[in-house]
């Protein structure tokens, strides 16, 4: 119950940040919500934000399979990159096959398949 309650309070504080980052952006503070978002991959996901912009998706894989994340965690990561989507095309290009990996992750691994994400693999399709 203890380790139930950390990942729920992990979440809801990442899913605050999301909200945070999404805001700036409404309120075309581009570049306060790239730096929050920068810090929330390193910090609260140990991403650095050099894996992202690498186009080697091997480096990325690797990183996936290490951090031996819980399924929850996993789901909050793909809901920051989702978001990231349709700024700009070279990045999404950088952006979506890493989340479609992370989502075929989740499925392999944890076998856990959401409508959403099912949805989301379709829409990222186009930026692959």
């Amino acid at each position: 119950m203890y380790r139930k309650d950390l990942i729920t309070a992990e979440i809801q504080k990442l899913a605050e940040v999301l909200a945070r980052i999404m805001g700036l952006k409404l309120e075309g503070k581009l570049r306060d919500a790239q730096a929050m978002f920068d810090e929330t991959m390193e910090k609260s996901f140990t991403l650095a934000t050099g894996s992202l912009e690498d186009t080697d998706l091997a480096i990325f894989k690797t990183w996936l399979e290490s951090v031996n994340f819980s399924p929850e965690k996993l789901d909050s990561l793909s809901e920051f990159l989702y978001y990231e989507l349709g700024v700009n095309a070279e990045r999404n290009k950088l952006i979506a096959p890493k989340l479609n990996m992370i989502y075929n992750y989740l499925s392999d691994k944890h076998k856990i398949v959401h409508l959403v994400n099912m949805h989301r693999q379709k829409t990222i399709q186009q930026y692959i």
